[in-house]
Order: structure tokens, then C-alpha cells, then sequence
């Protein structure tokens, strides 16, 4: 399988962007590419699609960014914008961990492109007690991507997620600063010289995205090196 997993040191980092921005990008180049984000969460939260500019669903815009029905990007949804575990029992069910990587090898068959999953909240958060985003991404052995926040307090969660990625013997392809601004101060620019340093990684930056635009997401990911990203390697 070829692709990449990204994860995020919390929720609202810039997954759901950075996966659309690398989804966009792939395709501009005319490359099959799919998107998977399993289990969703927060959709009783939607925004308000009469704001200018407003963005979709995530399903809906990794589903538009890849020519996909929304439905078929991610399987499972439900309302309640908690932890996936506690969103299946509040529906009465159980995530199965085997269907989540069957809908994975079944995107990624037949196809040369590559799969890009979105894992959902961090990597140590549960899809079951006995089953979290982290045992996911070890079964699919795809490299990682952690989108992570350019401010205050992200040097510490960024470094623990690098922990809890290499206690499982993942491979990091990169940190992704979201969103990097155009002008980066003090504070920002050594946040990424700590974490590249103390962490061993490399780090980059997306720029700020406009808007849903699948061209605005695709210029913002093709400033990215995907392509070397893509070929990190993967333990499957």
C-alpha cells in the first residue's frame, strides 16, 4: 500500500486541511489518489454553510478533493463530537477494528495512486477501550504525517506525539506546522528549529488555505515535498 497517515498532537490542528491539501496536489498531477478518513466524529457540530467561504464536512471535502462520494471516504459517522469510542456507544455499536483496515486495502486495491487516511483526534485516542488511532496506523504501515499547531504549548504535544509514534516503531515522514504564516515571529520560527532539533524530524509548514477551493488546496499542498513523503517507506 502507498500513501501516508496523518495524525495530530489534538483535535482541530489542520488534519482534515493537510490531508485535503496533499489529496489536491496529488491530483493536480493527474495521479489516482484516494482519501479514507474511517471513523468521523462531530456531526451534529457542522458549520455554518451560509458564511462566506465556509468549509464542508470532512468527508465532504477529502470526498470532493478526490472524486469520491462522502459516504465512501468515511464509513462511520456520527454526531456527537466525542472521542470515537464513546460515539459508537452512544450509537449502540462497537467500531470494528478489521472493517476499518478491510475499507483501507479495499480503497488501495487495484489502484497505483496513493491512499491518504486521516486518522481522527491523536494518535492515543480510542476507537475502542482496546483499540486507538495508533494501532490503526501500525496495521496499515503507512508513513506519518503529524499536523501540528505553529504556537505556544506545541513544541510538548508535538514531541509526545513523536513519542507515542516511535514507541510503536512508526515511521515519521514529517511534522506539518498548520497554519505557517507567511510572516513567521520569533516564537514560531523556533518552535520549528526546537521540535526539527530535539525531535529528529523534519518539519514543515502549509501555508494558510483560502477556502475549499480544491485549487487553493492544491497550491497550498504542492508547496509540500509529497512526492519524497510518499516514498518514506511503509512496514507492510
Amino acid at each position: 500500500m502507498r500513501g501516508l497517515f496523518v495524525t495530530g498532537t489534538d483535535t482541530g490542528v489542520g488534519k482534515t486541511v493537510l490531508s485535503a491539501a496533499l489529496v489536491a496536489a496529488i491530483a493536480a498531477q493527474g495521479e489516482p489518489v484516494r482519501a479514507y478518513k474511517p471513523v468521523m466524529t462531530g456531526l451534529d457540530e457542522l458549520p455554518d454553510r451560509r458564511a462566506p467561504c465556509s468549509w464542508p464536512a470532512d468527508h465532504e471535502l477529502l470526498g470532493a478533493t478526490a472524486g469520491m462520494a462522502p459516504e465512501d471516504v468515511a464509513p462511520l459517522r456520527y454526531g456527537p463530537a466525542v472521542s470515537p469510542h464513546l460515539a459508537a456507544r452512544l450509537a449502540g455499536e462497537r467500531i470494528d477494528a478489521a472493517g476499518l483496515l478491510a475499507g483501507a486495502h479495499a480503497l488501495a486495491a487495484g489502484e497505483a495512486g496513493a491512499l491518504i487516511v486521516e486518522g481522527v483526534g491523536g494518535l492515543l485516542a480510542p476507537l475502542r477501550e482496546d483499540y486507538a488511532v495508533r494501532d490503526l496506523a501500525v496495521a496499515l504501515g503507512l508513513p506519518l504525517l503529524i499536523a501540528a499547531r505553529p504556537g505556544l504549548g506545541t513544541i510538548n504535544h508535538t514531541l509526545l506525539t513523536l513519542d507515542a509514534a516511535r514507541a510503536a516503531r512508526l515511521t515519521v515522514a514529517a511534522v506539518v506546522l498548520s497554519p505557517w504564516p507567511p510572516r513567521p515571529g520569533t516564537l514560531e520560527r523556533s518552535n520549528r528549529e526546537t521540535i526539527a532539533a530535539v525531535g529528529a524530524v523534519e518539519v514543515a509548514g502549509l501555508g494558510p488555505v483560502a477556502g475549499p477551493d480544491p485549487g487553493e488546496l492544491a497550491r497550498a499542498g504542492g508547496e509540500l515535498p509529497w512526492r519524497r513523503w510518499l516514498g518514506a517507506g511503509s512496514t507492510t
